[in-house]
């Protein structure tokens, strides 16, 4: 048993650190006297050598390393054709023992991805001709051209994969997103399907993904929901974050919350879709579930974009927009695929006043989740923050073309309209439009509000926020309808209003700032009549005034200490 049989052993028993060393000897035996080991021992020492600081996490030293054994198996395969030639049969088969030179470009093109070098990746998987591409190469190739914008050759390797592994799911979900007919993906996994018993489900979840990336959230919602009551598939964490996710796009927070925390149950160890969660958690006021997500994420996994988004969702929340820049940055370095880091990271340079550096970042999470509205969203907002109100309006109606008249691309186009003046019975109509078709659409009830209020038709306003609270429970419609009643002298229930908004977001700071402006309205009459009481020791004014400053420095204390975290 040769010193190469033994580096080969302990490498198959991943003795990874024990291999570094004494290949790395070996080697450098070998350097000193090129003698000492055939070709074949050297090529093998190289790949084993490489393996060993792939493992450590050396990718730029590991790909250095890979090469220099392709190029001695080049020297083999020359030094090879001429032993066969001579009639060497035991060159044959001592090649086909050598590590694979098709595995060592692989590894090669792995290392140039955890190094973002995308081009070279690329270039060098396309030196493998394609009848000797596996399924993997082919993975990684569609991947890397899907990434590269090449959607054609990227659907040409995900049918690949699919041709030779039909239950290949990801490779599904990545033709789907290229716009690849769901039918046609069917097709290719249908002999699979009719062959394996208790496969039907598949071409409907096919479906329901191909709906996903069209952009048709109910349908999609519901072909998951009929996935999820089959007995089978009952409870499956993917199915469920699927269609978290799938509700979030729809608006509706409060069943995408709800299945969230159906899978986040499930699966403790949880970190896909966490972001959006995190997002939609920070979004509704609940920072300290946010903070508490966050760390349990970390100490999961912090080498994911995810529990970095969730922390910059706090800081973001906490008016830490310098933090949350550096997280989101932080987060998109980890995966450059992350639409939720990349929105945040956006949001962020938006609120900071680099407007032109966010609109980067949200054309970025458009191209890369083109059926998101909050991407287009972000943009839009940062096209309204430099007074871009007709770039805003070029892509507002572009969504409604694109996606069709539902109520959140209305609420949209209508979210542009109110901002001219000119516009204003356009945004009316559309926001009818949308309350139609979803009356509990909180953007929506938001938005027409707002126009109610610019018009003074307060009782309408109280109306309609009254009927949008009558099946949930939101910090913002409440604290709006506290403002209405402010406008028709109804104090007692706007107070109440407001310290509803502060129970569901105590970092409100509107409401509180609405409920500390009727305190000091009230504050005149009730010292007047005190007043009165003739000469009265510790009156209900100083009492009154030192409770208000003890609340306000209550706030005041909270606010720094989400400051400080």
């Amino acid at each position: 048993m040769s010193a190469i049989d033994h580096i080969r052993d302990m490498a198959a028993a991943g003795l990874h650190s024990n291999v570094r060393i004494m290949s790395s000897l070996l080697l450098t035996m070998s350097n000193n006297n090129p003698e000492l080991f055939t070709p074949a021992q050297k090529y093998q020492l190289l790949v084993y050598h490489a393996d060993a600081i792939f493992h450590d996490k050396e990718y730029r030293n590991a790909a250095c390393k890979y090469t220099m054994a392709l190029q001695m198996r080049k020297v083999l395969s020359k030094t090879s054709k001429v032993r066969t030639s001579a009639g060497g049969a035991s060159a044959n088969i001592q090649a086909q023992s050598l590590p694979s030179e098709i595995e060592v470009k692989y590894k090669i093109a792995e290392c140039y991805t955890i190094l973002k070098l995308d081009k070279d990746a690329i270039a060098v998987l396309d030196g493998i001709p394609s009848r000797q591409r596996t399924p993997k190469i082919n993975m990684m190739l569609a991947n890397l051209y899907r990434k590269a914008g090449l959607e054609r050759s990227a659907v040409t390797s995900y049918k690949e994969v699919l041709r030779q592994c039909p239950l290949a799911l990801d490779a599904i979900i990545g033709l789907l997103s290229l716009s690849v007919k769901g039918a046609e993906v069917a097709s290719m996994t249908i002999d699979v399907i009719q062959t394996i018993p208790n496969l039907d489900w598949l071409s409907v979840w096919i479906k329901a993904y191909a709906f996903i990336h069209v952009g048709d959230n109910q349908r999609a919602i519901n072909t998951i929901c009929s996935l999820e009551k089959k007995s089978l598939l009952r409870d499956n964490v993917d199915l469920l974050v699927s269609l978290a996710d799938v509700y979030f796009r729809a608006g509706d927070t409060k069943n995408a919350i709800l299945k969230f925390e159906q899978a986040q149950m499930l699966d403790p160890y949880l970190i896909k879709g966490m972001d959006v969660y995190g997002y939609l958690m920070a979004r509704e006021g609940h920072l300290e579930d946010v903070e508490v997500l966050g760390g349990r994420l970390f100490n999961i996994s912090d080498q994911h974009a995810e529990p970095w988004v969730i922390s910059g969702c706090h800081s973001f929340y906490s008016k830490r927009y310098s933090r949350a820049l550096y997280l989101g940055a932080k987060a998109i370095q980890l995966n450059s695929n992350s639409v939720q880091a990349l929105l945040l990271k956006g949001a962020a340079l938006r609120n900071m006043g680099r407007v032109q550096e966010a609109i980067i970042h949200f054309r970025e999470a458009m191209r890369l989740a083109p059926c998101r509205l909050d991407c287009y969203e972000g943009l839009i907002d940062c096209y309204l923050a430099s007074n871009g109100i007709r770039e805003a309006m070029g892509m507002a109606n572009n969504i409604y073309k694109t996606l069709g008249a539902n109520a959140q691309t209305l609420t949209i186009l209508a979210t542009v309209c109110l901002e001219d003046p000119v516009t204003q019975e356009k945004a009316k109509s559309l926001l009818d439009k949308a309350l139609a078709q979803r009356p509990d659409y909180t953007k929506a009830v938001v938005k027409k509000a707002e126009l109610l209020s610019r018009e003074q038709k307060y009782d309408e306003g109280i109306a309609l926020l009254r009927n949008a609270l009558a099946n949930q429970s939101d910090c913002v419609l409440h604290r709006m309808l506290g403002d209405f009643l402010v406008a028709v002298n109804d104090y007692q229930e706007a107070m109440d209003q407001y310290s509803i908004a502060l129970s569901l977001d105590p970092n409100d700071q509107k409401s509180l700032e609405g409920m500390q402006k009727m305190e000091k309205e009230e504050s005149p009459t009730d010292a007047t009549v005190e007043l009165d009481g003739d000469d009265m020791e510790g009156s209900g004014e100083e009492g009154e005034l030192e409770g208000s400053d003890s609340e306000a420095a209550q706030w005041g204390d909270q606010e720094q200490w989400f400051g400080m975290q």
